[in-house]
């Protein structure tokens, strides 16, 4: 059984800005929570998104067990779109689009997640008890933070929230 998560955020900047941000999977960590233990294992620097492109991570998101991720870029359209989908992990699918485009406010990010669980009955279980609620807080604090970093009243509030 796939779940979805739909998210949409209006960003006050320029469409060269957002995808610069975004394009780089080094961005990834200043979007996550610290909590998650995530760490990007792809060896530094990382180039920027490209389709084919392999990022490979560790998370701890139960318990401080780490578990290995790994995650394919399937489709990129350049400052419109990309697609990263799980190659190895803790889902039995996962496909995370991003999508880019014009708003007479400034750009109109949206962020659609297909996701299902191993276990059959086990995971259908564990998602109404724990992934659920994780995945929306984890999707709140990146909408949190994607706030402070392009609609902050100042630069210096954007530059505090990228190093938190």
């Amino acid at each position: 059984m796939a779940w979805n998560l739909y998210r949409k955020q209006v960003l006050k900047t320029d469409l060269e800005t957002v995808w610069d941000f975004f394009s780089s999977p080094e961005n990834l960590d200043a979007l996550t929570p610290q909590d998650m233990g995530f760490e990007i294992i792809t060896p530094l620097p990382i180039q920027k998104m490209h389709q084919g492109q392999i990022i490979e991570y560790k998370v701890r998101p139960i318990l401080n067990l780490p578990l290995y991720w790994k995650t394919e870029i399937t489709q990129v359209d350049d400052q419109k779109s990309f697609t990263d989908e799980q190659m190895k992990g803790p889902y039995k699918l996962w496909v995370h689009k991003h999508t880019f485009s014009p708003h007479e406010d400034g750009v109109l990010m949206v962020d659609e997640l297909e996701y299902d669980l191993p276990l059959s009955i086990l995971g259908v279980l564990a998602h109404s008890l724990y992934v659920k609620k994780r995945l929306n807080e984890i999707f709140d604090y990146r909408y949190e933070k994607v706030e402070a970093i392009f609609n902050s009243k100042r630069v210096d509030d954007a530059q505090k929230a990228i190093s938190l």
